[in-house]
């Protein structure tokens, strides 16, 4: 079955695109942690992250530190905070989250941010890539 990923990733359900190649595809969780909390998923529906063969993994990790980096020229922050959770979709994703405490990290506390703002975000973050 289909993930709400991979759907995404088909075009079936709309996004907010930071960055893509043809293996990999980064855009902004619409329930964020933080202003800027991004997602970068391989285009491959793997369900989890030490099931990838090495080469892929290693790409993968790669591409999340681009968007990193263009991340944290963009917001405001601390620093990037990784996580590879896996339990609420899956297909493996990193979350990468802009951090200025602690609390940003336990995806307990959620920020609203309006479809304006996600636009301009992501504009913002992949022009820093």
């Amino acid at each position: 079955m289909k993930t709400i990923f991979s759907k995404i990733i088909s075009g079936e359900l709309p996004s907010y695109k930071v960055a893509e190649d043809d293996r990999f595809l980064a855009f902004l969780d619409v329930n964020p942690n933080a202003k800027g909390h991004t997602l970068c998923i391989p285009k491959m529906e793997i369900n989890k992250i030490f099931d990838m063969d090495e080469e892929h993994y290693l790409s993968l990790m790669q591409f999340s530190r681009k968007v990193a980096k263009a991340l944290e020229k963009t917001v405001e922050c601390k620093r990037i905070g990784m996580a590879v959770i896996g339990l609420e979709v899956p297909h493996v994703h990193v979350h990468l989250i802009p951090l200025n405490e602690m609390d940003e990290m336990r995806f307990t506390n959620k920020v609203k941010l309006e479809k304006e703002e996600f636009v301009e975000l992501a504009k913002a973050i992949h022009s820093n890539m």
